[in-house]
């Protein structure tokens, strides 16, 4: 339950041994204590917003891929604004063959997997090869979807998507035990950054004519910057202080794990591969403690990507200048928006209750659903007001969700707790891909 000092960000390639206790040195004057506290903060935000990048780029392309076409020349194309391939010409719906939801699917499977996996024993290996890989994942997408000749190969960059993506998620937030509880807010802004940035570039490039296989390509200089930001822009971790308006709060919290969970003796460090001393009892503990964020983090990504990946496409408005594809790349984008302005917002007010959330996401789902069956909306701009009220719910949810978990932690149980609670988004995600597809197909065939 004390500070991190001596231990290090990154475990060792070797095996991660833990080393003697080393004597506590003197804290760095203020001046650097402040330049590490930016540099963190700013490491933070741009491995959070390099990390979902190629994630939400993949989902805004998602309606191009499907509508993929072959060039001459043996060249691999996607008309920046194809033509819809109707899956029953006596559908209202202006459909593709394929719901975007295969895409989604294949964007956050591999990321389940991962993150399933991930309490097991992914803190055995340490942290560089992660992020290594991570980047190079990222990079492999970008450029087996730019030159993919059919559907199937762009989904296999998007799996490549979703491991880089997933792999990160699960190793950074992780790593956010060992600095202090505010860098959760940073990461959390840069991934909603990555949802805006990501959705506006590409909507942006494929506007001004640009090919969406030249669109992903430029892209490629973001797996670069997520690696330069883990190994030359993050410091070690520095002794955290006690007291002050943080740790008050945490104070005034009831603490997630009871007293069903034993007391830890009294460790002389705490290291990034502490988890690993967590016996099978108190992990089972700490999760059950934790079920109450995750279930309406759940709930919260199910009715969101159930709207996003198996509605977006079917709120089709004939009455408009933008055609179909605009319009869905423009729902994507206001989306992003929304997260992005909420996952920031976390020092301006904080969410204790993620039941609400839930509650309202839920709500929104229901209410485009009927919209879909019904068409009573009359205007574009009403959905897109929405959709953005969408976005900000999620993000509330997502950061106010690993705050609240950070506070109610103790030191020991923080980094499995933050790994094992990143499944959340995930398992939600993926449960409304498998409904989504289904919903598409029976919509797509009324009359």
């Amino acid at each position: 339950m004390g500070g991190c000092a001596g231990s290090r960000r990154r475990l060792s390639d070797s095996e991660g041994e833990v080393t003697a206790q080393e004597p506590r040195e003197p804290r760095p004057p203020l001046p650097d204590r402040l330049g590490a506290h930016w540099k963190n903060a700013m490491g933070f935000w741009l491995l959070g917003l390099c990390n979902n990048f190629s994630y939400v780029v993949m989902l805004s392309a998602a309606h191009d891929i499907l509508s993929h076409k072959r060039a001459s020349g043996n060249q691999s194309h996607v008309d920046p604004d194809p033509g819809p391939t109707p899956h029953n010409n006596s559908s209202r719906f202006d459909c593709n063959s394929v719901s975007t939801a295969a895409v989604l699917l294949a964007d956050i499977l591999p990321t389940l997997v991962i993150k399933l996996l991930a309490p097991l024993g992914l803190h055995l290996l340490p942290y560089s090869p992660r992020v290594l890989f991570s980047g190079v994942c990222a990079a492999g997408s970008f450029i087996l979807v730019a030159f993919s000749h059919s559907v199937v190969t762009s989904l296999c960059g998007v799996v490549l998507a979703s491991i880089s993506s997933g792999l990160g998620e699960v190793t950074f937030l992780s790593l956010t035990a060992f600095y202090p509880r505010a860098v959760i807010s940073w990461w959390s802004s840069g991934t909603g950054g990555a949802g805006l940035l990501g959705a506006l570039s590409y909507l942006g490039l494929t506007q001004v004519g640009l090919s969406p296989q030249h669109t992903l390509l430029s892209m490629l200089g973001i797996p670069a910057l997520l690696l330069a930001s883990y190994f030359l822009l993050l410091t070690s971790p520095e002794p955290q202080d006690p007291g002050g308006e943080e740790e008050a709060e945490r104070a005034a919290r009831q603490p997630l794990m009871s007293s069903e969970v034993p007391e830890a003796p009294e460790a002389p460090e705490w290291k990034p591969d502490s988890s690993s001393s967590l016996s099978l009892q108190e992990k089972w503990t700490v999760f059950k403690g934790l079920q109450c964020y995750i279930i309406p983090l759940v709930l919260v990504y199910f009715a969101e990507y159930f709207i996003n990946q198996g509605l977006f496409e079917l709120l089709f408005f004939r009455n408009t200048s933008l055609s179909h594809a605009q319009q869905y790349r423009w729902y994507q984008m206001l989306y992003q928006a929304g997260v992005f302005a909420s996952r920031s917002s976390l020092r301006c007010f904080r969410i204790q209750f993620t039941w609400a959330l839930a509650l309202l996401q839920c709500f929104n789902l229901v209410f485009l659903l009927v919209d879909v069956w019904l068409s009573f909306l009359p205007s574009i701009y009403l959905v897109f007001l929405i959709i953005l009220y969408e976005g900000l719910l999620g993000g509330a949810a997502y950061v106010n969700t690993f705050h609240n978990i950070a506070l109610e932690t103790s030191d020991e149980h923080r980094e499995f707790a933050m790994a094992t609670a990143c499944v959340s988004d995930t398992l939600g995600i993926s449960l409304s891909g498998l409904l989504a597809l289904p919903l598409h197909d029976f919509l797509c065939r009324l009359s």
